[in-house]
């Protein structure tokens, strides 16, 4: 591995590569706020698709892209005439920051955050740390932040309703013992059911059953949440699993001179089920 030295020297490397990329470079030159934004977005997902694969020549392929941007933002920010949408910024003129800020800023809150470690607050596991995380964040502005204000609205709903569940259990609103939660998971189910037998065949969906089934989603969620699994590391892996024996399936009946279109229901079923003896 690295030393701290040669650590360093390589993240200077970066930032003079990026010097250079946004005075010669004609694209990245071009470049705003606004206009790296989806780019950032695509970056985070094909990093969070690598820790998904566990292929960790990937990740660290993907985690230098991710840092990029991270650069790439530093260094507009640092800029006297920046903007987000490559018009002059009109009004107050905006704070610059640079990389060095961009550091600060996150050694500081991270030190605050960290009681137990810099300083006099107690922690002896990882879900202490949690209750402990949430309630110094409560803090940091005044005590004038909600419980849940510090959820992105921007986050995927899997991943929102997790954090909503986590953030709300940290405060004391959780059920007492995680079995629990089975109940309330099959009650969820049987109003979905219900919901259901009220529509004759032809019908489309209505809002009511759009939300009863997303009280079920968030139901299971919470169960997943008691039992220590992440709903959306787990459905990840279900989809990996999936598009792996579909494409077997898929190969396997091209390799029979079969077009998937022509063949029954229980001929791929036996196709699937060959792919899931090949795993074992």
């Amino acid at each position: 591995m690295s030393t701290r030295e040669q650590q360093l020297a390589a993240f200077g490397r970066l930032l003079d590569i990026m010097d250079d990329l946004r005075e010669k470079c004609p694209w990245d030159h071009k470049q705003t706020f606004d206009s790296l934004r989806e780019n950032t977005i695509e970056e985070t997902y094909e990093l969070a698709s690598a820790i998904s694969k566990k292929d960790m020549t990937e990740i660290s392929k993907e985690l230098g892209d991710v840092l990029l941007h991270v650069v790439f933002y530093a260094k507009m920010g640092s800029e006297k005439k920046w903007n987000f949408s490559g018009a002059p910024q009109e009004g107050a003129p905006q704070e610059s920051f640079d990389i060095a800020d961009v550091c600060n800023r996150l050694c500081d809150k991270l030190i605050f955050r960290h009681p137990h470690v810099y300083g006099d607050e107690a922690a002896k596991n990882a879900e202490e740390v949690s209750h402990l995380w949430e309630q110094v964040k409560l803090k940091e502005k005044g005590g004038n932040k909600t419980v849940l204000g510090g959820i992105p609205d921007s986050l995927p709903a899997l991943i929102k309703a997790y954090r909503i569940q986590d953030k709300v259990a940290n405060v004391g609103f959780d059920w007492e013992k995680r079995e629990d939660v089975w109940d309330k998971v099959k009650e969820e189910i049987a109003e979905f059911e219900a919901e259901m037998r009220t529509l004759p065949n032809d019908q489309m969906v209505n809002d009511q059953m759009v939300n009863e089934f997303g009280d079920l989603l968030f139901a299971l969620i919470n169960a997943a949440r008691l039992y220590k699994i992440r709903p959306d590391n787990a459905l990840e892996h279900t989809n990996l699993k999936f598009i792996r024996r579909f494409n077997y399936l898929e190969s396997r009946a091209k390799e029979q001179g079969r077009d998937l279109k022509d063949m029954t229901l229980a001929e791929m079923d036996a196709l699937w089920n060959e792919a899931k003896e090949q795993e074992h």
